[in-house]
């Protein structure tokens, strides 16, 4: 099966660990997580892997080779200028009817295997993994109504969201709506899906998950994870 790895991004809200590393070198455990996601992939037999690299691209490239040591084959598409979080995709040739879209810097015990075959099952155009996220408010939040009247405060409230844990299942037929050569986040993707009418699902992962783009969450990760649940 086949997996596309975005790893382009700057990781500048990772600074100061991104200064001289792209985020997705950044280790976990002291094991960068980028190799704990293609670890992950491989026994889940995802063995066919691209990474769609930017900033600092021969880091990458230099650690992970042809992927041969980690047991599949990696292959690399490199973009020239920032083309966000969907447009990398448009360059990248030979793709499979299906295959499987993720960011470099999720940490989870997410079953890609089954995501995939849920996604394939229904025929979606694309699968979003989603997760439930507490957010807490460190401050009093108001509710205001007409004419600057209080109806409401809450102190320090928790709000949950269904987050895009940033991997998707995707056919083929999306790299259509993808303009050539242009900055196009996944947002913009999903949008003109919808306005067309394409069958777009989500698959809710109730395990860990943790997005290590924000210092804390990298701190928050190196504390809290045993090696065994990563790798």
């Amino acid at each position: 099966m086949q997996a596309i790895i975005l790893a382009g991004g700057k990781g500048t809200r990772l600074k100061p660990y991104t200064i001289t590393l792209p985020k997705s070198l950044v280790p976990v455990k002291d094991i960068p997580i980028l190799e704990i996601i293609i670890k992950q992939l491989k026994k889940s037999s995802f063995s066919d892997i691209t990474l769609a690299v930017g900033h600092l691209a021969e880091l990458i490239r230099s650690y992970f080779n042809n992927g041969k040591k980690f047991g599949v084959k990696i292959k690399y598409s490199v973009e020239s200028k920032p083309l966000g979080t969907a447009g990398p995709l448009k360059l990248i040739k030979n793709l499979n009817k299906n295959f499987l879209v993720m960011n470099s810097d999720d940490l989870t015990d997410f079953d890609y295997k089954d995501f995939f075959e849920f996604h394939k099952k229904n025929k979606a155009i694309i699968t979003i993994a989603t997760f439930n996220k507490k957010v807490n408010i460190d401050l009093g939040v108001l509710e205001v109504g007409k004419n600057n009247e209080i109806v409401d405060y809450i102190e320090k409230p928790i709000y949950n969201f269904n987050v895009s844990m940033g991997i998707y299942a995707f056919d083929k037929k999306a790299i259509d709506y993808i303009p050539k050569d242009e900055y196009f986040d996944f947002p913009d993707l999903i949008k003109i899906l919808k306005k067309d009418d394409k069958k777009i699902l989500c698959y809710e992962h109730k395990g860990y998950w943790l997005d290590i783009g924000r210092p804390e969450d990298y701190e928050k990760a190196n504390e809290e994870l045993e090696k065994n649940i990563l790798v």
